[in-house]
Protein backbone atom coordinates (compact mmCIF):
# COMPACT_ATOMS: atom_id res chain seq x y z
CA UNK A 1 0.00 0.00 0.00
CA UNK A 2 2.04 3.00 -1.25
CA UNK A 3 -0.21 5.57 0.45
CA UNK A 4 0.33 4.00 3.85
CA UNK A 5 4.07 3.86 3.18
CA UNK A 6 4.29 7.60 2.56
CA UNK A 7 2.31 8.45 5.68
CA UNK A 8 4.35 6.06 7.80
CA UNK A 9 7.62 7.55 6.53
CA UNK A 10 6.33 11.04 7.31
CA UNK A 11 5.43 9.96 10.85
CA UNK A 12 8.92 8.49 11.26
CA UNK A 13 10.51 11.84 10.44
CA UNK A 14 8.77 13.34 13.49
CA UNK A 15 10.38 10.85 15.88
CA UNK A 16 13.99 10.69 17.06
CA UNK A 17 14.50 6.91 17.25
CA UNK A 18 17.58 7.32 19.47
CA UNK A 19 15.88 9.52 22.08
CA UNK A 20 14.04 8.45 25.21
CA UNK A 21 11.20 10.92 25.63
CA UNK A 22 9.42 12.06 28.79
CA UNK A 23 6.04 10.33 29.06
CA UNK A 24 3.85 13.31 28.17
CA UNK A 25 5.95 14.23 25.13
CA UNK A 26 5.97 10.64 23.88
CA UNK A 27 2.18 10.35 24.14
CA UNK A 28 1.71 13.69 22.39
CA UNK A 29 3.95 12.51 19.54
CA UNK A 30 2.12 9.19 19.21
CA UNK A 31 -1.31 10.86 19.12
CA UNK A 32 -0.37 13.79 16.87
CA UNK A 33 1.30 11.49 14.34
CA UNK A 34 -1.67 9.14 14.03
CA UNK A 35 -2.70 9.02 10.38
CA UNK A 36 -5.12 6.08 10.09
CA UNK A 37 -8.76 6.63 9.19
CA UNK A 38 -9.86 4.68 12.25
CA UNK A 39 -9.39 5.30 15.96
CA UNK A 40 -6.07 3.53 16.51
CA UNK A 41 -5.26 1.57 19.65
CA UNK A 42 -2.36 2.89 21.74
CA UNK A 43 -0.06 0.09 22.92
CA UNK A 44 2.83 -0.16 25.35
CA UNK A 45 5.74 -2.58 25.09
CA UNK A 46 7.69 -2.83 28.35
CA UNK A 47 10.93 -4.79 28.52
CA UNK A 48 11.48 -6.05 32.06
CA UNK A 49 14.67 -7.20 33.71
CA UNK A 50 13.29 -10.68 34.41
CA UNK A 51 13.88 -14.18 33.09
CA UNK A 52 10.43 -15.74 32.47
CA UNK A 53 12.03 -19.17 32.23
CA UNK A 54 12.14 -19.08 36.04
CA UNK A 55 8.72 -19.43 37.68
CA UNK A 56 9.60 -16.92 40.40
CA UNK A 57 10.25 -14.25 37.76
CA UNK A 58 7.01 -14.66 35.83
CA UNK A 59 5.21 -11.31 35.87
CA UNK A 60 1.49 -11.67 35.31
CA UNK A 61 -1.49 -9.64 36.44
CA UNK A 62 -4.41 -7.40 35.58
CA UNK A 63 -5.35 -3.75 36.01
CA UNK A 64 -8.54 -1.77 35.61
CA UNK A 65 -7.68 1.22 33.43
CA UNK A 66 -9.40 4.31 34.92
CA UNK A 67 -10.48 5.54 31.49
CA UNK A 68 -11.19 2.14 29.97
CA UNK A 69 -9.81 0.72 26.74
CA UNK A 70 -12.24 2.26 24.27
CA UNK A 71 -13.31 -1.23 23.28
CA UNK A 72 -16.60 -3.03 23.90
CA UNK A 73 -15.69 -6.32 25.56
CA UNK A 74 -17.98 -9.33 25.30
CA UNK A 75 -17.91 -11.24 28.60
CA UNK A 76 -18.91 -14.87 29.11
CA UNK A 77 -19.40 -16.30 32.60
CA UNK A 78 -19.34 -19.97 33.52
CA UNK A 79 -21.69 -20.19 36.51
CA UNK A 80 -24.84 -21.86 37.79
CA UNK A 81 -27.96 -20.81 39.63
CA UNK A 82 -27.73 -17.58 41.62
CA UNK A 83 -24.23 -16.80 40.33
CA UNK A 84 -25.45 -17.04 36.75
CA UNK A 85 -28.18 -14.53 37.56
CA UNK A 86 -25.70 -12.19 39.30
CA UNK A 87 -23.43 -12.30 36.25
CA UNK A 88 -26.20 -11.32 33.86
CA UNK A 89 -27.41 -8.53 36.13
CA UNK A 90 -23.85 -7.17 36.26
CA UNK A 91 -23.71 -6.92 32.47
CA UNK A 92 -22.35 -10.27 31.25
CA UNK A 93 -23.18 -10.94 27.61
CA UNK A 94 -23.81 -14.61 28.22
CA UNK A 95 -23.71 -16.89 31.26
CA UNK A 96 -24.38 -20.54 31.89
CA UNK A 97 -22.91 -23.91 32.73
CA UNK A 98 -22.51 -27.18 30.89
CA UNK A 99 -24.57 -26.01 27.91
CA UNK A 100 -22.00 -23.27 27.20
CA UNK A 101 -19.14 -25.73 27.48
CA UNK A 102 -20.81 -27.99 24.91
CA UNK A 103 -21.41 -25.00 22.63
CA UNK A 104 -17.72 -24.06 22.80
CA UNK A 105 -16.74 -27.67 22.08
CA UNK A 106 -18.75 -27.24 18.90
CA UNK A 107 -16.57 -24.33 17.80
CA UNK A 108 -18.34 -21.25 19.22
CA UNK A 109 -16.00 -18.63 20.71
CA UNK A 110 -17.90 -15.39 20.14
CA UNK A 111 -16.64 -13.62 23.28
CA UNK A 112 -13.55 -11.67 24.40
CA UNK A 113 -13.16 -12.58 28.08
CA UNK A 114 -14.31 -15.47 30.25
CA UNK A 115 -15.02 -15.60 33.98
CA UNK A 116 -15.79 -18.74 35.98
CA UNK A 117 -16.82 -19.62 39.50
CA UNK A 118 -14.33 -22.00 41.17
CA UNK A 119 -16.84 -24.86 41.23
CA UNK A 120 -17.08 -24.69 37.42
CA UNK A 121 -13.36 -24.97 36.73
CA UNK A 122 -13.37 -28.77 36.64
CA UNK A 123 -15.73 -28.64 33.68
CA UNK A 124 -14.10 -25.58 32.10
CA UNK A 125 -10.77 -27.42 32.18
CA UNK A 126 -12.18 -29.84 29.59
CA UNK A 127 -12.13 -27.03 27.00
CA UNK A 128 -8.76 -25.65 28.07
CA UNK A 129 -7.21 -26.62 24.74
CA UNK A 130 -9.77 -24.40 23.01
CA UNK A 131 -9.71 -21.45 25.41
CA UNK A 132 -6.00 -21.44 26.30
CA UNK A 133 -4.48 -20.68 22.88
CA UNK A 134 -7.04 -17.87 22.41
CA UNK A 135 -6.21 -16.27 25.76
CA UNK A 136 -9.74 -16.95 27.01
CA UNK A 137 -9.05 -19.35 29.88
CA UNK A 138 -10.22 -18.01 33.28
CA UNK A 139 -7.37 -17.63 35.76
CA UNK A 140 -7.40 -16.92 39.48
CA UNK A 141 -4.27 -14.73 39.23
CA UNK A 142 -6.12 -12.27 37.02
CA UNK A 143 -9.33 -12.35 39.03
CA UNK A 144 -11.39 -14.27 36.49
CA UNK A 145 -11.89 -17.34 38.67
CA UNK A 146 -14.04 -16.06 41.51
CA UNK A 147 -17.41 -16.40 43.21
CA UNK A 148 -17.76 -12.60 43.01
CA UNK A 149 -18.74 -12.79 39.36
CA UNK A 150 -20.60 -9.49 39.43
CA UNK A 151 -17.43 -7.60 40.42
CA UNK A 152 -15.35 -9.44 37.81
CA UNK A 153 -17.83 -8.61 35.04
CA UNK A 154 -18.09 -4.94 36.02
CA UNK A 155 -14.30 -4.57 36.10
CA UNK A 156 -13.84 -6.12 32.67
CA UNK A 157 -16.60 -3.98 31.21
CA UNK A 158 -15.02 -0.90 32.80
CA UNK A 159 -11.67 -1.52 31.12
CA UNK A 160 -9.78 -4.27 32.92
CA UNK A 161 -6.85 -5.65 30.94
CA UNK A 162 -4.66 -8.67 31.60
CA UNK A 163 -0.94 -8.85 30.88
CA UNK A 164 1.78 -11.46 31.00
CA UNK A 165 5.49 -11.20 30.33
CA UNK A 166 6.54 -13.01 27.16
CA UNK A 167 9.55 -15.31 26.82
CA UNK A 168 11.74 -12.37 25.78
CA UNK A 169 10.87 -10.45 28.93
CA UNK A 170 8.40 -8.05 27.26
CA UNK A 171 4.91 -7.10 28.42
CA UNK A 172 2.53 -5.87 25.72
CA UNK A 173 -0.61 -4.02 26.79
CA UNK A 174 -3.25 -1.79 25.16
CA UNK A 175 -3.82 1.43 27.13
CA UNK A 176 -6.59 3.15 25.17
CA UNK A 177 -7.32 4.86 21.86
CA UNK A 178 -5.82 7.81 20.01
CA UNK A 179 -9.07 9.72 20.57
CA UNK A 180 -8.47 9.57 24.34
CA UNK A 181 -5.71 12.17 24.11
CA UNK A 182 -2.97 12.58 26.72
CA UNK A 183 -5.42 13.50 29.49
CA UNK A 184 -6.92 9.99 29.45
CA UNK A 185 -3.98 7.94 28.19
CA UNK A 186 -1.49 9.04 30.84
CA UNK A 187 -3.64 7.99 33.85
CA UNK A 188 -4.21 4.63 32.14
CA UNK A 189 -0.48 4.18 31.57
CA UNK A 190 0.41 5.11 35.14
CA UNK A 191 -2.17 2.64 36.49
CA UNK A 192 -0.46 -0.11 34.49
CA UNK A 193 3.00 0.87 35.74
CA UNK A 194 1.89 1.02 39.35
CA UNK A 195 0.89 -2.63 39.07
CA UNK A 196 4.03 -3.63 37.14
CA UNK A 197 6.26 -2.02 39.77
CA UNK A 198 4.29 -3.71 42.54
CA UNK A 199 4.75 -7.09 40.83
CA UNK A 200 8.54 -6.83 40.60
CA UNK A 201 9.89 -10.27 41.61
CA UNK A 202 12.22 -10.24 44.61
CA UNK A 203 14.57 -12.49 42.64
CA UNK A 204 14.89 -9.93 39.83
CA UNK A 205 18.26 -8.21 40.05
CA UNK A 206 19.54 -5.09 38.32
CA UNK A 207 17.34 -2.78 36.26
CA UNK A 208 13.68 -3.82 36.31
CA UNK A 209 12.21 -1.37 33.77
CA UNK A 210 14.71 -1.75 30.95
CA UNK A 211 12.82 -0.04 28.14
CA UNK A 212 9.36 1.31 27.38
CA UNK A 213 7.93 1.95 23.91
CA UNK A 214 4.57 3.45 22.99
CA UNK A 215 3.00 3.07 19.57
CA UNK A 216 -0.33 3.34 17.80
CA UNK A 217 -1.71 0.57 15.59
CA UNK A 218 -0.15 2.02 12.44
CA UNK A 219 2.45 4.39 13.87
CA UNK A 220 6.15 4.09 14.73
CA UNK A 221 7.42 3.11 18.15
CA UNK A 222 8.41 5.98 20.44
CA UNK A 223 10.78 5.28 23.33
CA UNK A 224 9.85 6.55 26.79
CA UNK A 225 12.40 7.24 29.52
CA UNK A 226 11.80 4.51 32.18
CA UNK A 227 13.47 6.67 34.86
CA UNK A 228 10.86 9.36 34.24
CA UNK A 229 8.07 6.83 34.74
CA UNK A 230 9.53 5.48 37.98
CA UNK A 231 9.87 9.03 39.29
CA UNK A 232 6.26 10.05 38.68
CA UNK A 233 4.99 6.67 39.90
CA UNK A 234 6.37 7.30 43.40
Amino acid sequence: MPDRGKKHKKALTQVDRTKRYPLEEAIHLAVSNSYARFDETVDLAVRLGVDPRHADQMVRGAVVLPNGTGKVTRVLVFAKGEKEREAMEAGADVAGGEELIEKIKGGWTDFDKAVATPDMMGSVGKIGKILGPRGLMPNAKTGTVTFDVAKAVREIKAGKIEFRVEKNGIVHAPVGRVSFGSEKLIPNIMSLFEILLRLKPSSSKGTYLKSVTVSTTMGPGIKIDPAFIKEIAK
